[in-house]
């Protein structure tokens, strides 16, 4: 005999909840056969809240038995909390990875070009380390003041000179599209190399001398990354970086 379930949703013109549709979605996995309920006016769902003494939906019932909503349906199955919880490299290591793959994309698309030679390598990766900076740039100027909060509690600079962590997020934006034009060493590898050692020493200072515990401002002022290993690595693609387009400068002008 197939399980059965008893779903209490709001449904409305106006809002749909998104735990209701992934309470259903779940007892569905888990087998059950539902008897999804909509709550279809704000006023029909405050007299079911009333009725069951509850302060939310979805509500969840099972063998007559109150389950509750979609966090409770989880814990009732024995499965972890629903999103990411507590601090998580995850949202860096996501741009890295994207940054990556775009880089051996972008490369391919290049008429003669052969991802296997020494070239093609050297390609991939500066193409990698633009499309990562030019990224991050973009998570961080998402919200300026929001990333500025944070970024101002270890960064050396940005702690004697504000307006300094507003202009980083632009400059870290030119650096990367720099990298993509094939703009000018000169022009290019001095400002990535300059706010990525800034940068790199803030991180090193506050997580492996001062042994702070922060979050990084890498991604956005809201993240929940920590200030460590990967922030450093940031930084250091953007000295790498620096150092790489002036080298090539020199070659074509000497």
């Amino acid at each position: 005999m197939k399980k059965s379930a008893i779903l209490y949703r709001m449904h409305t013109s106006e809002h749909i909840c998104p735990y209701g549709l992934r309470s259903k979605d779940l007892l569905e996995r888990r087998g059950f056969e539902v008897e999804d309920n909509k709550l279809i006016s704000r006023e029909e769902t405050d007299e079911f809240k009333k009725k069951h003494d509850v302060k939310t939906t979805p509500q969840t019932f099972i063998e007559g038995r109150r389950i509750g909503g979609y966090d409770d349906l989880r814990k009732h199955f024995d499965m972890n909390a629903a999103g990411q919880t507590g601090t998580t490299y995850t949202p860096v290591l996501v741009i890295f990875a994207v940054s990556f793959l775009m880089g051996i994309a972008a490369v391919y698309a290049i008429p003669g070009s052969n991802l296997f030679t020494q070239s093609g390598i050297i390609k991939v990766v500066e193409m990698f380390v633009a499309f990562s900076m030019s990224i991050l740039a973009i998570q961080k100027l998402r919200d300026l003041y929001g990333f500025t909060n944070s970024f101002i509690t270890y960064d050396l600079l940005a702690m004697r000179n504000l307006r300094y962590a507003y202009v980083y997020p632009f400059a870290e934006a030119f650096a990367g599209l720099g990298m993509l034009a094939a703009l000018s060493g000169y022009l290019v590898g001095p400002v990535s190399l300059f706010i990525g050692s800034v940068g790199a020493i803030s991180v090193f200072k506050a997580v492996y001398i001062d042994k702070r515990e922060l979050k990084c401002a890498c991604v956005g002022g809201d993240s929940n990354v920590p200030l460590g290993f990967v922030s450093l690595t940031e930084n250091l693609f953007m000295i790498a970086a620096g150092i790489w387009m002036l080298s090539k400068a020199i070659d074509l002008t000497a």
